[in-house]
Parts: structure tokens; C-alpha cells; sequence
């Protein structure tokens, strides 16, 4: 009789025991020679070596699916214990599986520009209208390199000037002022990543979600930084983000220039940035369009009543200008 001690690094506990571990129960039914004893992330086997030694085998396959799939039923234990491989609907342009096992696809032929971008450069500029999934995108591919162990951690930033609204006149501490800025993103991870996961990623700052004034001074290695709302940004904001790229690291910069919060007298960072930087090897950009709005039918409808009238205003004008 032999003691082994099995860590579950990436998983979910809830995802892979199950609830009321009823996944748990089920491999103890499986594996009937060992005593099966879970805690946490870690799973304790006493038995016979021979067995203990398959069970490892089995338990690191298990282990391998739930964190791909993003779940792990009772059919998928036994198919994968007894040898078989799980019945995996084959999804094209599959990014990752979110919640649930939810395949998160590129939908669109700027979506998938933008994971071939990101897949072939260290900067991405993703620019385009409300609704088009761009930071939804990027963000799963920042979630893909963190499971796939490419990268050791997540850094999500927005400049926190958005609706003329000014930080002091909120209420509550810094966190309380910062956190509704920041919700889309959050959103957006927990569509991908279990909660506890999520939680357990925050408190040990593998994610870090946070304005862009707290990345200064930073180098970001091994990381995945995403920079959203970017057309708020002033000339030196985006300058002092785009140089805390550190080693082994990927950015991907997200905006829509048609919706800039600054002073009329200020220009934005992102299009200076875009204009400065336009064919550095290993830079790219991809420009979205209303076709790739993915939201509610009427959003797509209402961008375009809005560009309507911005075109009309700027006929008046310059009509107005020749008289």
C-alpha cells in the first residue's frame, strides 16, 4: 500500500468533483481498490502502486479536458477512464470553451484578422464601433494564451474618463470609484473562466484589472496586456502603456475613434499612436466595421443612424462655409 498526493493546478475543484462531488463519488465507483480522499485542488490515493499509477494516468486526462472544456460530466469521466475519447463537437474558428463548455469563436472576418494579428505581432490595434467584439475577442485570446501556459498573467486597463464623469464626485474608496469602469471587462472573464477560478486569479494577481495611470513605472513580462477605451488616452498616456511591454509579453490596444470623451482641444492618443507607429514590423492593425456588430440587431441600425447624421452635419457645414 502506497500514499499518493495529486495537485490539481488549473482546474476548477467545483468543474472537476462536481456538485456535492458527484464526479468524485463517480471515480471512486471507478477506481474501487483505492481509497479516495479530495480537498481543494488536491486529491489523495492510498492503494496499490499498479493502480495508483493508472488512476494518475486517468486523473491527469480528466485534468486536461476540464481545463480545454471548461467542464467535465459524468460521461466524459467514464468515456475518458475507459479509453475513449469524450464526443467533442469540432467548432470552426474556435478561440476558447467559456462557461459551461460555450465555444467563444471568432464570429466575424475582422475577428478572425484579429487572432491571426495576434497570433503574428506583439502590438495589435483593434479599431472599430461599439458591439463589434473586439476586447470580448482579445480578451479570449489572453484567457487561451493563460490556460495554454504561454504567458504567466493578465493585465486589463481602461482610462478611467469616460461621459464627462470626474473619479472624486463618486463615491466610496479608489476601488469603489474604479470598479464601474472596469466592469466590462470583468463581464467578458466571467463568460470564460469559472468563478472561483476568476476569484483565485484576482487575489493572486494573475488577472489584474486596473486604470491606466496604475501601470506606470511597470515592466510586464510574460503577460498578455489589454488596453480598452484607448481612444480616451492622451499622447503621453499611451505612450507610458505601450512601453511597459516587457518580455515575452503581447499587447493588443482596443478603441473606437468615433466615440473620444476628450476635450475637443485634445487629440487622442490612439490615433497619434496609430499614425506614429504605422509599419513597425511585428505592429498591426485591424479596422472593424458595423458589419461586425454582434450585439442586438438594432445596435448595428443605430450606428448607422448616427453616422447618417454626422455626414449630414459636416455637408452643412461646409455648405454653410461657402456661403
Amino acid at each position: 500500500m502506497i500514499e499518493r498526493i495529486l495537485i490539481l493546478e488549473s482546474v476548477d475543484p467545483v468543474i472537476f468533483f462536481g456538485i456535492n462531488n458527484i464526479n468524485l463519488q463517480l471515480m471512486k465507483t471507478l477506481f474501487p481498490k483505492l481509497r479516495l480522499v479530495a480537498r481543494g485542488n488536491v486529491i489523495k490515493a492510498i492503494g496499490d502502486e499498479e493502480e495508483i499509477a493508472y488512476f494518475e494516468e486517468k486523473i491527469h486526462e480528466l485534468e486536461k479536458f476540464s481545463i480545454e472544456m471548461n467542464l467535465l460530466r459524468e460521461e466524459d469521466i467514464l468515456d475518458i477512464v475507459k479509453g475513449k475519447t469524450p464526443p467533442i463537437v469540432n467548432q470552426d474558428n474556435l478561440i476558447i470553451h467559456g462557461l459551461n463548455g460555450k465555444p467563444i469563436v471568432a464570429r466575424t472576418a475582422n475577428q478572425k484578422k484579429l487572432v491571426e494579428a495576434f497570433n503574428d505581432n506583439d502590438l495589435v490595434f483593434a479599431i472599430g464601433p461599439a458591439g463589434s467584439g473586439k476586447t470580448y475577442t482579445a480578451i479570449a485570446l489572453a484567457v487561451r494564451a493563460l490556460k495554454t501556459k504561454q504567458i504567466r498573467k493578465i493585465i486589463l486597463s481602461r482610462p478611467a474618463v469616460e461621459a464627462g464623469e470626474k473619479l472624486g464626485f463618486l463615491p466610496g474608496d479608489m476601488k469603489e470609484k474604479i470598479d464601474p469602469y472596469l466592469q466590462p471587462l470583468y463581464d467578458a472573464l466571467e463568460d470564460m473562466i469559472p468563478p472561483l477560478k476568476l476569484k483565485e486569479y484576482i487575489e493572486n494577481n494573475i488577472i489584474q484589472i486596473a486604470p491606466l495611470a496604475f501601470m506606470r513605472g511597470r515592466t510586464l513580462n510574460d503577460a498578455v496586456i489589454i488596453l480598452d477605451e484607448a481612444q480616451n488616452t492622451t499622447k503621453p498616456q499611451i505612450k507610458m502603456f505601450l512601453t511597459r511591454l516587457g518580455l515575452n509579453g503581447k499587447m493588443i490596444v482596443t478603441g473606437d475613434i468615433t466615440q473620444i470623451d476628450l476635450p475637443h482641444t485634445q487629440q487622442s492618443g490612439l490615433i497619434h499612436a496609430m499614425h506614429v507607429l504605422n509599419g513597425i514590423k511585428g505592429i498591426a492593425t485591424v479596422e472593424f466595421n458595423k458589419k461586425d456588430i454582434v450585439r442586438h440587431k438594432l445596435v448595428q441600425q443605430i450606428v448607422e443612424a448616427y453616422e447618417k447624421e454626422d455626414e449630414q452635419n459636416k455637408k452643412d457645414k461646409k455648405e454653410a462655409n461657402l456661403i
